[in-house]
C-alpha cells in the first residue's frame, strides 16, 4: 500500500473539501430552476379543467381551490344550476293566454251619437282589442291561474302550452280586487305547478319569474326579493287589496299572470304589475292570497272579501301632533301605536257592532296591529260572518268589540 506524504494528504483534504462545496453549489442552483410536483399541479389546474374537462384530470390543491358551492359543482359536472332546475321544472307549466275583446272605438266615444251616425257613418262602433298574457297550470285536468287583467272582457280565451298545443280556455271567473282570474281547458294529464309559501320571505333571497313577456314565450328572468308587504297605495294601484312582493326580476308586459319562484322552483307569488316610471321595480300577488281566491273562484265563480265598513288613519307620532292641536277635536289620545277610525259607515258590521269614529285599534284576535294595512289584511284573512274580536282604546279605556264582517261589494278605501 502507498504511503501518502503529509503534503499529499493535505491536498487531498483540500480537494476533498473543495469537491463537497462544488456540489452543494450545483445542488442549490439546480432547486431553483427545476419546479417541484406541486407547483406544477397547481400551475394546470386552471386552464385544462375548464377548457378540456374531458381530457384533464387534474387534482385541485385544497389550499388553493376551496370546495365549490352546490350550484358551482353541479354547473362543473355539466348539470344546470338552480336557476336552470327551477325553470325547467315548471316551464311545462307555464301557459301563454290570449284574449281578443270588443271595445267602443274611441271616436264613439268622443262623438255625440246623433253627430257620430250623420257624419261617421262607416267607422265602426267597436274594435278589436287583443292581449297576451300569461299564467300556470294548477291541476294536471286544466285548471290554470292567471291576472283578471288579463282576461277582462272576455269569457274565452287562447291557452297555448309550451310544447305547443292550443286550447280554448273558458274563464270561470275574476276578482278585481286582487287582480286574480281563473281558466279551464279540456285536458288531462297536465304538467303542474308546485305551489310553495310566501309567508317566510325575506329581502335578497332569489326570485325567478317565468312568462311571456311581449310575446317571448316561455322567458325566464332572476332576480331577488327586494321587499314583502308593499301595499296597494304604494304600489300605485290603491283599489287592490293586496299586499305585494317586491322583486327586481325583469317583469314585463305579457309576464302578468305568470308565476314567481323561489330557489326551489315553487310558485311563491303571481306577476301582475310593473312601475311605468321606474326600472328594476315589479309586484307579484303571495301565492296565499292567489290561491284562497282562486278556490272560491273556481267552486262559486266569485270571491267574497270581509268588509267591516271603517275608514283608518296610521297613528303617527306626526299625526297624533296635528290632531292635538286642532281644537275641534278631542280624542283624548294615547302615545300608544295604532291605528285610529275616522269614518264609520252607515248600517255596516262596524257601525251596528259599535266602533266608533275616534275608537284606536289596538289589537284583533289578539295579534297586535300597527298600521291600517295590518288591520285590512287581518280582516281579508277573516270569513264572512266570522266573529273578530276588536280591541280598541275610547278614551283612554280599553274594550273589546265583536265584529262579524259581511261581503263587500267593491268599495276601495274602506276596510
Amino acid at each position: 500500500m502507498m504511503k501518502l506524504s503529509g503534503r499529499q494528504l493535505a491536498l487531498y483534504v483540500v480537494l476533498l473539501l473543495l469537491g463537497g462545496g462544488i456540489g452543494g453549489i450545483v445542488s442549490r442552483q439546480t432547486s431553483r430552476t427545476t419546479p417541484d410536483s406541486s407547483t406544477r399541479a397547481s400551475d394546470l389546474t386552471l386552464n385544462p379543467v375548464v377548457l378540456q374537462p374531458s381530457r384533464w384530470q387534474v387534482e385541485p390543491s385544497p389550499e388553493r381551490s376551496p370546495e365549490p358551492y352546490p350550484e358551482e359543482s353541479d354547473h362543473l359536472n355539466g348539470n344546470p344550476n338552480f336557476i336552470a332546475r327551477a325553470a325547467e321544472q315548471v316551464g311545462p307549466a307555464v301557459v301563454r293566454i290570449d284574449a281578443t275583446r270588443r271595445v267602443p272605438s274611441p271616436l264613439r266615444d268622443s262623438v255625440p251619437e246623433h253627430l257620430f251616425r250623420r257624419f261617421l257613418p262607416q267607422q265602426p262602433s267597436e274594435r278589436t282589442e287583443r292581449g297576451t298574457g300569461s299564467g300556470f297550470i294548477l291541476s294536471s285536468d286544466g285548471q290554470i291561474l292567471t291576472n283578471a287583467h288579463v282576461v277582462e272582457g272576455t269569457d274565452v280565451v287562447e291557452v297555448t302550452l309550451r310544447d305547443g298545443r292550443k286550447f280554448e280556455g273558458r274563464v270561470i271567473g275574476r276578482d278585481i280586487l286582487t287582480d286574480v282570474a281563473v281558466v279551464t281547458i279540456a285536458a288531462t294529464g297536465l304538467p303542474t305547478a308546485t305551489l310553495g309559501s310566501s309567508e317566510g320571505l325575506v329581502a335578497g333571497q332569489w326570485a325567478i319569474a317565468i312568462g311571456n313577456p311581449l310575446g317571448l314565450d316561455n322567458t325566464v328572468t332572476v332576480g331577488i326579493i327586494s321587499a314583502t308587504g308593499r301595499s296597494s297605495a304604494q304600489v300605485g294601484i290603491s283599489d287592490k287589496r293586496v299586499r305585494f312582493i317586491q322583486t327586481d326580476a325583469a317583469i314585463n308586459p305579457g309576464n302578468s299572470g305568470g308565476p314567481l319562484l323561489n330557489d326551489r322552483g315553487e310558485v311563491i307569488g303571481v306577476n301582475t304589475a310593473i312601475r311605468a316610471n321606474a326600472q328594476g321595480l315589479g309586484f307579484a300577488i303571495p301565492i296565499e292570497t292567489a290561491q284562497r281566491i282562486a278556490e272560491q273562484l273556481f267552486a262559486t265563480g266569485e270571491a267574497q272579501h270581509p268588509f267591516l265598513g271603517i275608514e283608518m288613519l296610521d297613528l303617527t307620532p306626526e299625526m297624533r301632533e296635528d290632531l292635538a292641536r286642532n281644537p275641534q277635536i278631542d280624542l283624548n289620545l294615547t302615545q300608544e301605536p295604532g291605528v285610529l277610525i275616522v269614518g264609520v259607515q252607515a248600517d255596516s258590521p262596524a257601525a251596528r257592532s259599535g266602533l266608533q269614529v275616534g275608537d284606536m285599534i289596538e289589537r284583533i284576535d289578539g295579534q297586535t296591529v300597527a298600521t291600517a294595512i295590518d288591520v285590512q289584511a287581518a280582516v281579508e284573512r277573516a270569513q264572512v260572518g266570522q266573529r273578530l274580536a276588536i280591541e280598541v282604546l275610547r278614551n283612554g279605556d280599553s274594550r273589546v268589540i265583536s265584529v262579524r264582517p259581511q261581503a263587500m261589494s267593491r268599495q276601495p278605501g274602506l276596510g
